[in-house]
């Protein structure tokens, strides 16, 4: 038995689980788990699993789903039971609450009506994914979910790409071949990126290197799982034209002709006027042909 009944005063207890090896919950995890008067999960069933694995004992206890799908007045049932005296565990159904997860609301209005929240800290899949990709991790920049529609994801990437930092996105494995070929289109090629796949499980994966590269890959054999892409900090080099007529008509597929200069402008970091005037150029060859 790995657990331990312990003293918990009043308040919300964020848990980090396992993002998918059972083994990577800490033991005061375990602990909170095993002593808190009240349970709360965004999954019920995951939760519930993943006590039995190690042997905690609901004890007569029931859990609560919380998740994205809650609202205010399941928020308050919740807060009430802390305001009665007792200790409230919440986990996610994979990682750290509230990272890409429910739970921000449940703890502004904890900490609003002046009560204890804690933290059992754990894994994080995109601190995991840092830690095995290969790209520098001196200073990186969490974005989570991108918007589906690919428009509103350009514009994202415009914006997140000439940071010099590297980027931290959450992806269905569904849109990641429609991901991959934006962040090729607005960076270029050559940038780089890495896919980790199911990290902490059985069939865990990264692939690694320029964007065409992993895009190729991933067009010949489609993704499956959990993934976190990274794309390597932005950097100030010399814009071969080839790429950025490329990009000119990429964007240009779903943009108006100035949004698509404005798009490719802000990803190259290139004054717009004069990528304006080369998307003109494009779209009149494209008119004579």
């Amino acid at each position: 038995m790995n657990h331990k009944l312990i003293k918990l005063d009043p308040g919300l207890y964020l848990v980090a689980t396992p993002l998918g090896s059972a083994r990577d919950i800490t033991l005061r995890a375990l602990d909170i788990l095993a002593s808190a008067d009240v349970l709360a999960a965004e999954d019920t069933r995951t939760a519930r699993k993943l006590m039995d694995i190690h042997g905690v004992p609901l004890g007569g206890r029931r859990i609560i789903a919380y998740h994205d799908h809650s609202n205010a007045g399941d928020r308050q049932r919740l807060l009430n039971h802390i305001a009665e005296g007792k200790s409230v565990a919440y986990v996610s159904e994979a990682g750290t609450p509230l990272i890409a997860d429910p739970g921000y609301q449940l703890v502004r209005d904890a900490r609003q009506a002046d009560m204890t929240v804690l933290t059992a800290p754990g894994p994080a899949a995109c601190i995991a994914a840092l830690t095995v990709a290969g790209l520098p991790t001196d200073q990186f920049h969490f974005a989570g979910f991108l918007p589906p529609q690919q428009t509103a994801r350009q514009k994202a990437l415009v914006e997140l790409m000439p940071l010099r930092a590297t980027l931290v996105l959450y992806e269905s494995p569904k849109r990641l071949n429609a991901l991959l070929a934006d962040i090729e289109s607005l960076g270029g090629s050559a940038r780089h990126v890495a896919v980790c796949r199911e990290l902490t499980k059985k069939f865990e994966d990264v692939q690694i290197g320029p964007v065409s590269t992993v895009r190729a890959f991933y067009n010949e054999k489609p993704a499956k799982g959990e993934l976190v892409v990274l794309i390597g900090a932005g950097e100030d080099a010399k814009v071969d034209e080839i790429d950025l007529e490329a990009a000119l008509l990429h964007a240009m597929l779903n943009l108006r002709v100035k949004d698509a200069a404005d798009t490719v402008a802000g990803a190259y970091g290139l004054p717009r006027r004069e990528i304006y005037q080369m998307a003109l150029r494009l779209k009149g060859e494209q008119k004579a042909d």
